[in-house]
């Protein structure tokens, strides 16, 4: 494959940006016809980042580096980790999809339903626009989620995990930190969806403005908030951290509610990512400023 120009990471954000704007799959298929989405965050992360390995290591041996997601979808192109880049996205949620969902005590709202269904459906179609037309351009690439041997796997540490994570590449790409729930706290907030590719492009990462996983979320930067812990509705949050077990139970009762209900084949909770301080920013005013200011701090620790 030929390259044809070169790929900039503006041009990349407008790519996603367009999408948006434009596709008519950016829909919650409901009476108003409302837009899932309205914008979106990029960063970009090398695929030689030390960061890779670290998850390797801490989550386990499944959870695949970009090297590997990509030699093994794209096995004609000889690459080295440094000629890759991981480009990650958040799609922030809607005000008016988080009002409704603040509202509710058990099962999601309608709203918050459609957005698990058609707007994670946008998300996948995003996915591959990214793909095709990094591809059209002379640029191989793949999205990690959507390779045929992407699984999810027992594990003793974390209940289960996944070959690749949209939270964790989002993490590597600077686009923000863990919380107490186990949500990603970004710039936008916790209440959000990501997605990524990995393509052979060199563009420059994006620094990562923390060096604590957690440094945005108010339960372990000041040892305050934990209002997650009374939003869920599975008891599924505590001090300790998330029960993912009781979380998986609770979205299956889901699907029962939001068919009687809503009458649609859907599912969804998201009620600890509403109704908290992280809902829609940075919570944390020191990590906030910083961020707006550009600071960054020393080289982070591996993974503990």
């Amino acid at each position: 494959m030929k390259k044809i120009v070169d790929i900039s990471r503006d041009w990349i954000r407008e790519l996603i940006d367009g999408f948006i704007k434009t596709s008519p799959l950016n829909t919650m298929k409901n009476v108003a016809a409302d837009p899932a989405w309205d914008e979106a965050l990029v960063g970009f992360a090398s695929g030689e980042d030390p960061i890779w390995q670290q998850y390797k290591e801490y989550v386990g041996a499944f959870h695949w580096t970009p090297w590997e997601v990509f030699s093994q979808h794209c096995p004609k192109e000889r690459v080295t980790p440094a000629e890759l880049t991981v480009i990650s996205w958040i799609l922030p949620q809607r005000a008016m999809v988080r009002k409704a969902n603040l509202r509710a005590k058990k099962y999601p709202a309608e709203e918050w339903a459609r957005i698990r269904v058609y707007g994670e459906a946008f998300n996948v179609a995003l996915r591959r626009h990214v793909v095709k037309s990094l591809e059209e351009k002379g640029f191989p690439a793949v999205a990690p989620m959507l390779a045929s041997n992407w699984t999810i796997v027992k594990s003793q540490r974390f209940s289960y995990a996944s070959s690749w994570s949209e939270r964790h590449a989002a993490h590597a790409a600077g686009l923000g930190t863990f919380g107490l729930c186990d949500g990603l706290i970004t710039a936008k907030g916790k209440a959000m969806r990501a997605g990524s590719v990995v393509a052979k492009v060199s563009l420059e990462p994006t620094p990562r403005p923390y060096s604590d996983h957690r440094a945005y979320c108010l339960f372990f930067a000041e040892g305050t908030c934990g209002k997650c812990i009374d939003r869920c509705p599975a008891r599924a949050i505590t001090e300790d951290g998330h029960d993912k077990e009781k979380c998986r139970q609770h979205l299956l009762r889901s699907r029962e509610y939001v068919k009687k209900t809503y009458r649609f084949e859907g599912y969804g909770c998201g009620l600890c990512q509403v109704g908290v301080p992280c809902e829609a920013g940075i919570p944390v005013k020191a990590a906030r400023e910083a961020l707006e200011r550009n600071e960054l701090p020393p080289p982070p620790p591996p993974l503990a």
